[in-house]
């Protein structure tokens, strides 16, 4: 069974978008997901973007759903740390904390373990259990010199639990190892150490020199000349847009058209709400 090929361009279109706005817009991107699960609702690439938009939006039990949908249609074990992130969500810590010793942790790559590791000490800590969690974040790889895509949050992680046990020095220590290793900032790391040295930082902004106005003041005075240079600038950069969503579409086309063969499942449900509905039973 495949997607005609309208279709199939379509799905990946919203694709494209779910994937583009799901950091910064993560309400846009769900709704992008919700019309790509009405087109496709049994391609389980799209029953994964769906989940990881509602997870976004904290839409958890809807996030399980569709998670729980795309590891059957798959049978993969990719997913299972966010899957039990999810119980974490609903108030279910002890759920995560039984999914954290399943045989399916075993099945998981390295990064997977780690992600699964966070997920626990994050529900030890969701029980008032912080001793439990600062040991379930002990490990070889927080441990290791080695900087790893992980390792940036498994540092900040950790230094945060010793925070909250009021071990402030250790924590020092650790928000500055975070620092070092969170080379695209995908942790505030910098602003939790600098807070716990005392630093304070002031807007360079001066509002009142705003409120003033500007000295040259030629506000709003564009020439002709200027209108005409803006107007030719947005629209090579609308042209440049409109290539890279092109480019987009066509390589994820390509992806969900491989998808539907393979991921197809037989007795898949036609819609989010039957496989909501199907795990809650």
């Amino acid at each position: 069974m495949s997607l005609p090929k309208g279709l199939a361009e379509e799905v990946s279109k919203n694709l494209v978008m779910v994937a583009r706005l799901i950091d910064e817009d993560p309400e846009s991107a769900y709704g992008y997901s919700r019309v790509a699960l009405r087109l496709a609702s049994r391609v389980a690439a799209v029953r994964e973007a769906a989940g990881f938009a509602a997870y976004a939006n904290q839409k958890y039990s809807e996030a399980l759903a569709e998670f729980r949908a795309a590891r059957r249609m798959t049978g993969n074990v990719e997913l299972w740390p966010v899957m039990a992130d999810c119980e974490r969500g609903l108030g279910r810590p002890e759920k995560a904390l039984e999914m954290a010793g399943a045989p399916e942790v075993h099945k998981l790559d390295k990064a997977g373990q780690v992600e699964m590791r966070l997920v626990a000490a994050g529900a030890r800590r969701d029980m008032d259990q912080l001793d439990a969690a600062i040991v379930t974040l002990q490990s070889p790889e927080l441990a290791s010199n080695s900087v790893q895509p992980w390792t940036a949050r498994l540092r900040y992680a950790y230094a945060d639990a010793l925070l909250a046990a009021g071990r402030e020095d250790e924590a020092r220590e650790w928000f500055a190892k975070a620092v070092e290793s969170d080379k695209d900032g995908s942790t505030n790391a910098s602003d939790r150490l600098a807070e716990l040295e005392g630093v304070e930082f002031v807007d360079a902004f001066d509002e009142s020199e705003d409120e003033d106005g500007d000295d040259d003041g030629d506000e709003g005075d564009f020439d002709d000349k200027g209108v005409e240079s803006l107007e030719v600038e947005a629209a090579d950069a609308t042209a440049s847009v409109e290539v890279i969503e092109a480019d987009e579409a066509t390589e994820v086309v390509g992806t969900v058209e491989a998808a539907v063969s393979g991921d197809v499942s037989d007795d898949g449900d036609d819609s989010a709400s039957d496989d909501a509905e199907s795990d809650k039973r």
